[in-house]
């Protein structure tokens, strides 16, 4: 079978897109506002009978679109921080964001941020120079990826200068409260998991 790139998919989704008439337009919007012109973009590759309704106007004004202050506020009254398995804060700033301390992972921090569309959680695996090979490791993180079902491992440079591996999870800012409360639990049990996974990659002294 001929395997192509996702370039060659992504070429031939635009071109469907052309031939179907639509075109492409460039819009500033507030980014707790991404689901809701996902939505409309949606309603309006529809023919103009199919244009939005007051009704589905309304709909969508319906759809509770997170944003770090109202998931840290919904998140503060689940069992997860009230029962003291995890504690939570609001990190203020232009982007805010919360962290996670997950107390039955022994105290493994996990932060989460929206952003637009996607809520994203993640946590810091372990710095790249504790890795003792990383043609290797890297080899083994891509073939064995899918052992850590709904997170993933990228190599980032954070804000010391030093590239870091971390692990995320990403899923719709229109989720429902226990769907994120399911990935963060789920992320922390992953990063667990990884750790003894990949443990013989690791120099001893990290």
């Amino acid at each position: 079978m001929d395997t192509k790139s996702s370039a060659h998919y992504q070429r031939l989704y635009r071109q469907r897109l052309r031939e179907q008439g639509l075109v492409k337009k460039e819009v500033w919007i507030l980014p707790e506002h991404a689901g809701h012109l996902l939505a409309l973009e949606r309603k309006l590759r529809q023919p103009r009978t199919g244009l939005v309704s007051p009704e589905m106007t309304e709909a969508m004004s319906m759809t509770p679109i997170w944003t770090a202050q109202t998931l840290c506020s919904a998140l503060a009254g689940t069992e997860l921080i009230s029962s003291g398995q995890a504690s939570l804060e609001l990190i203020q700033g232009a982007d805010a964001s919360l962290h996670l301390t997950m107390h039955d992972y022994g105290d493994l921090p996990l932060f989460m941020g929206v952003y637009g569309e996607q809520i994203v959680v993640e946590a810091m695996l372990w710095p790249a120079s504790a890795v003792t090979d990383s043609a290797r490791f890297n080899d083994e993180v891509l073939r064995s990826h899918k052992l850590f079902p709904l997170s993933s491992i990228g190599l980032e440079q954070r804000a010391d200068g030093q590239d870091y591996y971390s692990m995320f999870g990403a899923l719709s800012s229109a989720s429902t409260l226990s769907d994120v409360v399911f990935e963060i639990e789920l992320l922390a049990d992953n990063v667990i998991k990884a750790t003894e996974a990949y443990e013989n990659f690791l120099k001893a002294s990290i």
